[in-house]
């Protein structure tokens, strides 16, 4: 970096040798595991820190909702505030721009925002220039709502590879995936949903919902039995950065 503050040429070599090195390394490491299950992995990525459970005994869990916003964001944020929980909403970008009104709601709410991706498109065999894109734009769209703080990363369906991680690590985000995933199926039926999540959440439990768009119904449906049901078993609700301050 130079007086200006300005990266120089030499420090935009330096890391595109770093990048080079870490993709020599990764390729080794695909060889022999597998590309399928480390791009599906939810415990594991190439580079970069990813959580997808906080390790505590305390009783709290984070919900997070991926996708949207869209025309129920306020149908969302009311259940929420009459159960008094503050959650973390995975944006898309696109979204975002679209209905920056309901993400300012969210902000407004409380809510945490955090980053999904500008077109939700898979993150597998993608440019650096392409994942730089679809991050920071999402980036932007989020400040502009009003979001401070640290902004964290999940990957659209929780594919994540090669230059996605790199990008990552470089960066230092932190992917978050989930543990408890109980509307992925199916459309399962509300009552589905609650027992799901009333017999896989454990503390230090990330748990993902899919509330939005017509196919969100049922997740919707759920929301205040399963707010009240892990209640009654003595969890409280955090926001992904408070869980993570945990570790």
């Amino acid at each position: 970096m130079d007086a200006s503050g300005k990266t120089g040429a030499s420090g935009k070599t330096g890391r595109r040798r770093r990048w080079a090195v870490l993709a020599v390394l990764a390729v080794v490491l695909l060889g022999g595991a597998g590309l399928y299950p480390l791009m599906n992995s939810r415990t594991f990525q190439l580079a970069g820190r990813l959580t997808d459970r906080v390790d505590t005994t305390e009783k709290v869990v984070a919900l997070t909702f991926d996708d949207g916003p869209d025309e129920h964001t306020q149908e969302i944020i009311s259940t929420l505030a009459e159960h008094r929980v503050r959650a973390t909403f995975f944006v898309v970008g696109s979204q975002v721009e679209a209905r920056p009104q309901d993400a300012r709601a969210l902000v407004a709410a409380g809510h945490q925002l955090a980053n999904h991706t500008f077109t939700h498109r898979r993150m597998v065999f993608v440019s650096p220039s392409t994942v730089a894109e679809e991050i920071e734009r999402t980036d932007r769209a989020i400040r502009g709502a009003g979001q401070r703080g640290d902004i964290p990363f999940r990957p659209p369906t929780g594919k994540k590879l090669l230059t996605l991680p790199l990008y990552l690590a470089d960066h230092r985000r932190h992917t978050v995936m989930w543990d408890v995933e109980p509307d992925s199926d199916a459309r399962p039926a509300p009552a589905q949903i609650v027992s799901a999540v009333r017999e896989q959440t454990r503390p230090g439990s990330i748990i993902l919902l899919h509330p939005w768009y017509a196919g969100g119904a049922n997740t919707r449906a759920s929301l205040s039995a399963l707010i009240t049901t892990l209640r009654t078993q003595g969890y409280r609700f955090v926001t992904v950065s408070e869980l993570l301050n945990k570790t």
